[in-house]
């Protein structure tokens, strides 16, 4: 039995790999999170407080951090900025969060002798190009896009660095774009869901010929549990569900899902710098570690996706009223797209 720190463990995928440990381990979990905006401790409600803990706290409090860190066998990294809209708003959160964060966790680990795994994006490799056959792998230069990306990209490096240099028993994955229950209103799939449970007719960036490489939160936190059990130290996973599909084909796909005409959303001005394709070629991982994902059929996760969000209007309903409230502080509409990272 081990004893994990999961920092951002109240965001997205940080809850879901929480409930997944206790759930079909006997760990228990520390959560560090600094409660912003993307954070939900209703994702945790529930727990047993026998094997769980939530601290309130930043990556970037370094006494904090010490002390977290000196007493787990195991930190897992998931806590950071990462909307891709807001880093082009104000990229200052992200260079606190993603590298300074990812920085005062390295120099813990290091200090107490610790095993580090970070959780990171594909985007720090760039885009591909739509008609481009290649996919990401783990030998791919990095070349990210945003301020998002790009403190992304250089919290790995961090990574890297730690490990060669000081001997760091760290190990990395980059995962595509995850999607599933407890995911925030901010993000493409779920804001266009309860857009329409709202009454909200989406809206889409540009033509929606963007291309994502969609996974089940709940496969890229068990491919993570894998790595823990026998990644090799130093060694770089890609996390990949085969699952590209257009941003257009999404949003119709959510409508016909939701009993809505397909063509029931309108087009909006492409954001800047926005990635054209992303692809993941998860090899390295399924060959070395047995890894293999168990939503294969993105329409039928997409469904379960949708009868969640149906399901548990009291956990987005608040958010998706704070959310919306702070666009249109900003001078958007209600309707505007969602970032589809």
């Amino acid at each position: 039995m081990s004893s994990l720190l999961c920092t951002g463990g109240a965001g997205f995928i940080g809850s879901n790999f929480v409930r997944m440990v206790l759930a079909e381990t006997d760990d228990s979990v520390t959560v560090l999170d600094a409660l912003t905006y993307a954070s939900n401790t209703a994702s945790l409600d529930g727990l047993d407080p026998h094997r769980f803990q939530l601290v309130p706290g930043s990556v970037c409090d370094h006494d904090l951090v010490d002390e977290l860190v000196a007493r787990h066998d195991i930190v897992v990294h998931f806590a950071a900025e990462s909307h891709n809209d807001n880093s082009l708003a104000d990229p200052s959160p992200f260079v606190k969060t993603n590298l300074v964060g990812t920085y005062e966790l390295l120099e813990a680990v290091r200090r107490h002798g610790k095993r580090y795994h970070h959780i990171s994006t594909d985007e720090v490799y760039g885009d591909l190009e739509l008609d481009d056959p290649a996919r990401f792998t783990e030998s791919t230069p990095y070349n990210p896009s945003s301020p998002y990306s790009s403190t992304k990209a250089g919290s790995d490096l961090l990574v890297r660095a730690w490990v060669r240099s000081f001997g760091v028993q760290g190990t990395i994955s980059n995962c595509s774009n995850n999607y599933g229950p407890y995911q925030h209103v901010e993000k493409f799939i779920p804001r266009q869901i309860t857009n329409v449970l709202t009454g909200v007719r989406p809206r889409l960036y540009g033509a929606g010929a963007n291309v994502r490489d969609w996974i089940h939160v709940a496969d890229h936190n068990a491919a993570v549990l894998r790595i823990l059990e026998d990644g090799a130290i130093g060694e770089t996973y890609l996390i990949g569900a085969d699952g590209e599909v257009s941003n257009r084909t999404v949003v119709e796909l959510i409508l016909d899902l939701m009993g809505q005409p397909a063509d029931a959303y309108d087009h909006v001005t492409d954001r800047a710098g926005h990635d054209l394709r992303y692809a993941i070629d998860s090899t390295k991982l399924r060959t070395e570690l047995g890894w293999r994902p168990s939503y294969r059929d993105f329409e039928a996760g997409l469904a379960a996706t949708i009868d969640w969000y149906r399901t548990h209007e009291n956990w987005w309903r608040p958010v998706k009223e704070a959310t919306e409230a702070k666009y249109a502080a900003a001078g958007e509409t209600t309707t505007s797209p969602a970032a589809s990272r």
